[in-house]
């Protein structure tokens, strides 16, 4: 499946001759660490210590019984900062210590990868620069003020569409400048080999959890997966403990937006074509002249205009499915959730609920079972919740 960073045709190595330097050290040191005893023992007691794990599996009666099918969610979202992102900020992080770095840089689009990278950096010692789009600063002040708390300093950027993309776009610069003391802590499946594969080692985590976790519940494995999609890495990190399993459905749930027949949409490998950004290949929002187009959702982590090469590949094969839920079938799943469950999920993770409810309604799918990434916490998205229902009211 893969092969030097390849998955299939999708993913490889496409950045300036400046950074080959920089990627073909942080490959060397991925590989070494990945098979040292001492750096995998480390890494084990920083997610059970630090982090909280292993997260519990938990069985939705309530909205199970509801709609029909055994749902369980993974829940990442009670992990220390709210959500998944903690997970591979560690392993970089203990990396990039590893490395003789001072410095981390990040970019984040809701915060959390931010956050998590704040702390981390915090525990270790590190310097740390978050680049955040200045759209998302506004939508995200919660996060900002608490990236701000543990000493990190947030860095806006506006330029572009003064989201993620634009955000990813100035850390590479910034890195380009500062590789001999800074780590770029990428937060997702994307970018340049390594770090597609590796940020999917440091989330397998998750996968492999749930896996044991469902065996112990159910004796068998789920019929289903259902993990939110913006750069990938959830889902990534819950599907790799099931590839293997090909009666094992996965489905990637995408940003559709204001509704997937507008131009407002972050569906990118519904939409999407092939084409090249931020150093790897795989399926891009694009105008025919290969022009960037903007994506959009509510949840700020999923206006991505790319995804992970990983997912453009298994959709490519098709193992795993992707599909769109627009802003308004997230928004009512994020209340469906609040009262059927007393959890309130992270809008992100609100859509992989949204696809969940409607995938347990069609009648043929009655009495699967389920297994649902609840990525993140809602706290960041109360603002937005809030003000987006009093429009709708």
């Amino acid at each position: 499946m893969i092969n030097k960073g390849k998955y299939g045709k999708y993913g490889g190595v496409y950045i300036p001759e400046l950074l080959i330097p920089a990627i073909e050290e942080l490959e060397e040191a991925f590989y070494k660490c990945k098979k040292d005893e001492k750096f995998n023992k480390e890494l084990e007691e920083y997610y059970k210590e630090f982090a909280g794990r292993p997260t519990n599996l938990y069985y939705a009666k309530n909205l199970s019984k509801k709609v029909g099918c055994k749902i369980y969610l993974k829940r990442e979202d009670m992990l220390h900062t709210g959500a998944h992102k903690i997970n591979n900020t560690i392993g970089q992080g203990l990396l990039a210590k590893y490395m003789g770095k001072t410095r981390l840089i990040a970019e984040t689009g809701a915060g959390q990868h931010g956050i998590a990278t704040a702390v981390i950096g915090a525990k270790l010692g590190l310097d740390v620069d978050v680049y955040m789009g200045s759209k998302d600063v506004e939508r995200q002040k919660l996060n900002v003020f608490r990236m701000k708390l543990s000493g990190a300093g947030v860095i806006p950027v506006d330029v572009g569409s003064k989201t993620l993309k634009d955000s990813i776009n100035e850390a590479f610069r910034n890195w380009m400048s500062t590789v001999d003391n800074t780590h770029y802590l990428i937060g997702t499946t994307m970018g340049p080999h390594p770090y597609p594969e590796m940020v999917k080692y440091f989330q397998s985590v998750i996968g492999k959890e749930a896996r044991k976790q469902i065996l112990e519940k159910e004796g068998k494995l789920p019929d289903t997966i259902i993990a939110c999609v913006g750069g990938g890495s959830n889902s990534m990190g819950i599907f790799s403990g099931f590839l293997d399993d090909i009666d094992v459905e996965l489905i990637g749930v995408e940003g559709g937006g204001e509704g997937v027949e507008t131009e407002k949409t972050g569906a990118t490998i519904s939409k999407g074509t092939d084409g090249i950004l931020h150093g790897s290949l795989s399926k891009v929002l694009q105008s025919d002249e290969g022009q960037i187009s903007e994506a959009s959702s509510v949840s700020a982590g999923l206006d991505y205009p790319s995804v992970g090469p990983e997912h453009a590949y298994l959709d490519s094969i098709n193992r795993a499915k992707y599909v769109p839920i627009n802003n308004d079938e997230a928004l009512e799943a994020f209340q469906e959730l609040c009262k059927t469950e007393g959890i309130i999920p992270a809008l992100e993770s609100s859509h992989a609920v949204a696809y969940a409810i409607k995938y347990a309604k069609k009648a043929e799918n009655k009495g699967k079972t389920i297994i649902v990434n609840l990525s993140g916490r809602g706290d960041k998205d109360m603002h937005i919740v809030s003000k987006e229902l009093k429009v709708k009211t």
